[in-house]
């Protein structure tokens, strides 16, 4: 079955070819121009508009175009992604290569320090360089290179539960109404009682 706007069945070459004319002719189209331009009558372009329902087709013909745009412009975005995707394997490769080897010349740097640390570098640039291929390798394998942020949480979370813990195991009793605090102090080297007065009888 033919689309809406290809060559219907009844439809002759000539009207056909005055419909093709019509249809490119774009936001300016008209039955005027057309006949102008075929030197036809526009009262026969005018019935050949309306037997074979122009303005319908081309709606139709505008619906089609927006489908293919919409699917040429997703077939482009998924061929770039591919290309990303090929890119990224690629670079993983590269760095999990390169730390490799990298990580053979700090083994042997290693040794020599063992061995003579005259001859070979410095501890901290042996520590500086494994530190590297650790991002590195991390990097290659699509790991993140910091941690910071997942222990700050975990180590809030832990805490906050330790505390709730605690006030379940050890709850605080609340004080009693109008109670008083009472200290009881000792008195050292208390003074003895005074003698009674003789005049009292």
């Amino acid at each position: 079955m033919s689309r809406p706007f290809e060559q219907q069945r009844r439809e002759s070459d000539k009207a056909f070819a005055a419909f093709t004319l019509y249809l490119n002719m774009g936001a300016q189209r008209s039955t005027a121009a057309v006949g102008k331009k075929l030197g036809k009558s526009e009262g026969l372009i005018e019935r050949w508009c309306a037997k074979h329902d122009w303005k319908t087709r081309v709606q139709a013909f505008s619906a089609h175009l927006a489908v293919v745009e919409r699917e040429a412009i997703e077939a482009l975005a998924r061929e770039k992604a591919i290309d990303w995707h090929k890119l990224h394997e690629e670079q993983k490769i590269s760095e999990w290569k390169a730390r490799t080897r990298a990580v053979r010349l700090a083994n042997i740097l290693m040794d020599r320090m063992e061995a003579n640390e005259n001859k070979c570098g410095t501890a901290e640039g042996i520590a500086r360089l494994l530190e590297i291929l650790h991002k590195l390798g991390r990097s290659a394998t699509g790991m993140p290179s910091e941690v910071k942020e997942v222990r700050g949480e975990l180590k809030a979370t832990l805490e906050i539960e330790w505390e709730m813990a605690l006030k379940k195991a050890y709850p605080v009793a609340a004080p009693r109404p109008n109670a008083v605090d009472v200290e009881i102090v000792k008195v050292e080297n208390e003074p003895a009682a005074l003698p009674a007065s003789k005049e009292t009888k």
